[in-house]
């Protein structure tokens, strides 16, 4: 029975020694866990900041500019004679360039349609066709325009 009654004295020593232990424990698991956190969040900033410098600026227009719109312009190609094409498509220019748009829109769906009557269903066809199609119709649409439309699309495009 002396054994197993133990001085008080002893028994408060461990409990203290043990309390000492935890509060250490504690203390270097949260110190340790602080240390991870601020090497994570460097680590994730200077990624961000890595990725953030090699994004390219996605938009390449600023508010200086403006879509027209030309229209549809519908014709029959040159061959085969009884295939038809539709086309819808806008230009891109610097704002205040025209005073109206409109006449501009006009003359260049004048253009497209002549130019869009000599053309073939081969000329066209596939993907490079249409890569082709669109480089000669901004072309087109530059000159006529003497330089000042920036950029040419074809909304839709149907052959028919």
């Amino acid at each position: 029975m002396a054994s197993d009654a133990e001085p008080p004295r002893s028994k408060v020593r461990w409990l203290l020694l043990l309390a000492g232990l935890t509060v250490l424990a504690i203390g270097a698991g949260g110190g340790g866990g602080l240390f991870m956190i601020s090497k994570i969040e460097k680590a994730v900033a200077e990624k961000q900041k890595i990725e953030e410098e090699q994004v390219q600026k996605v938009v390449a227009y600023d508010a200086s500019y403006s879509l027209a719109n030309i229209g549809t312009v519908v014709t029959n190609l040159a061959n085969p004679s009884d295939v038809w094409i539709r086309l819808e498509a806008s230009i891109v220019l610097k704002t205040g360039t025209f005073p109206n748009p409109d006449p501009i829109a006009a003359e260049i769906r004048q253009d497209l349609l002549g130019y869009l009557h000599t053309l073939s269903v081969a000329q066209i066809e596939g993907p490079s066709g249409l890569v082709h199609l669109r480089e000669d119709l901004t072309e087109r649409v530059r000159l006529r325009s003497n330089g000042q439309v920036r950029e040419f699309f074809i909304e839709t495009l149907v052959i028919q």
